[in-house]
This record gives C-alpha cells, structure tokens and sequence, in this order.
C-alpha cells in the first residue's frame, strides 16, 4: 500500500481533515489545564479520559506502522505527544489519591498493556493476523476513548451543571468522528470505520446533555444562622456554701420576707392611727 492514497483524491483530503480535526479535538482541553495550572488543582476533572487516549493513540500508531499509513502515524504521534502532557500537568497538580491513580493506570495500562501488546503481536502473529489483531485492539482502545466520558456525563446530569464538559470537546469529537467514518469508509477499513461511529454516537449525547443543562444555575443555598441557646448553669446543692440556700429556694425566701416587710408595715401604720 502506498504511504499517501493518492489514486483516491477523497481519500488523501479526508485524512489531511481528519489530521486537522484531531489536532483540534486533542487542543480541546488546552483551557481546562490552563485552569488547573492557574489555580494549581485538578478540581473535579478526571485524569482516565486522557490516559485512555494516550493508550488509544499509540496502539493506532502502531497499527497505521503496519498498515503503511503515514496520515494515521502523523496525528496519532501528535495525538501521544499532547496527551503525555496533559497528563504529566495533571500529575503535577493533582491531589494525593487522584495522582496515584493516574500513575498506577499510566503504569498498567500505558506500559504493562501496551508492551504486552507489541510483544504478543509481534511473535504470536504474523502478516494479515497481526493487522486484524492489533485492528482489533484500536477498535476496543477507541471505544474505550468515546466512552471514557460517561463519569463526567454523570456528573453532569447529578450536579446539572455542565461546567466539567466542555462543550467544544463534545462538538469536535462529533466533527472528528464524521470525519474518519468517511475516511474509513472510502478506504474500505472497517477498523477505522466503526469505533467512529461509537464516537459520533457519544459526541451527540453529550452536546444534547450540554444544550439541556447549560441554562440551569444551581441556586446557591441561603447560609443558616446558628441558634444560640444560653446555657442554663446547674449548681448542685453540694457545690453551695454551707448554711445556703438553692437558688430556687432562695429566691422564694426574698418574697416571703418582702411580703413580711410590707404586711409589717401595714401592720405599724394601723397602729398610729388608732393611737
């Protein structure tokens, strides 16, 4: 097979698209880093989508090393490239527990799985089995990509909030996956034809999620002010002096000697004026 499908004029165009598509598609995520560069945290984004990709990307550079197609080398390396530095910005900023998450799945998936993979492909099969197998594994690797973002779809739909799925990354996903379906297509690969497909599939979900949520502002909760209960102090009988009264008592013992007082006086009153 020829590196560029020149015979097919359709062919070459769609793939130089597609090649600037998916570069866009893989620069969708440059604000949200530059947010979590700015503010020095991961916040609520996820690191799996980008490990997936970057696990996706290299087995389709593989692939397209074997099928002798320079146009799926090109953006797939780019696409490796991009995705390491996300996830190395990622890695920095994160939190404890999300960090080495992604290092352990970087770890088995990226090295581990993609190693045993070129290993097993490599001495295990040969000629059309080796394109049928590793064609395969893109096919399951892409799938894995599109569906990556179903956690962040159900952020989504539990915080009606579309703030942790860019709307831009939903729309150049449906364009890329339009894209190489028809690139897949007119070069009757059915490899690359079908994980698109999955993608359009998903991209259209999460934009149709994004139109219904995008409008709806979470009222911010009315901040409650603290009852204050004055405390009621308790003084055993014990604690008080001896010879004292409780304080109940007390209290009635100086309105019975009020009373007293007054009825005593009256009492001196009567007597001067009989006298």
């Amino acid at each position: 097979m020829p590196l560029f499908p020149i015979q097919n004029p359709w062919v070459f165009a769609l793939g130089i698209i597609g090649n600037l598509v998916s570069f866009l598609v893989y620069l969708a995520p440059v604000p949200t880093f530059r947010r979590i560069v700015k503010k020095k945290s991961t916040e609520g984004f996820h690191s799996f989508p980008y490990v997936v990709s970057l696990f996706s990307a290299m087995l389709w550079v593989d692939y397209a090393r074997v099928k002798s197609n320079v146009l799926l080398v090109t953006v797939n390396s780019i696409g490796c490239l991009i995705e390491t530095i996300y996830i190395a910005f990622f890695i920095v900023h994160a939190p404890k527990k999300p960090r080495m998450f992604t290092l352990k799945l970087v770890i088995l998936l990226n090295f581990i799985g993609f190693g045993s993979i070129c290993i097993l492909t490599e001495y295990l099969a040969k000629g059309a089995r080796k394109t049928q197998a590793l064609g395969w594994l893109c096919v399951a690797s892409s799938a894995m990509v599109y569906i990556a973002p179903l956690s962040v779809m159900k952020q989504v739909i539990s915080t009606r909030s579309v703030e942790f799925m860019p709307f831009w990354l939903s729309f150049s996903l449906v364009l890329n996956s339009l894209t190489w379906c028809s690139y897949g297509l007119l070069l009757k690969d059915i490899h690359i034809t079908v994980p698109t497909v999955v993608g359009f599939i998903f991209g259209m979900i999460q934009m149709a999620l994004y139109v219904t949520y995008k409008n709806i502002k979470m009222k911010p909760e009315e901040p409650k002010l603290p009852t204050i209960v004055k405390p009621i102090t308790i003084i055993p009988s014990e604690m008080l002096p001896l010879g004292s009264l409780p304080i109940d008592e007390t209290n009635k013992a100086k309105n019975e000697k009020v009373q007293e007082q007054i009825q005593q006086g009256e009492r001196e009153q009567d007597a001067s004026h009989q006298v």
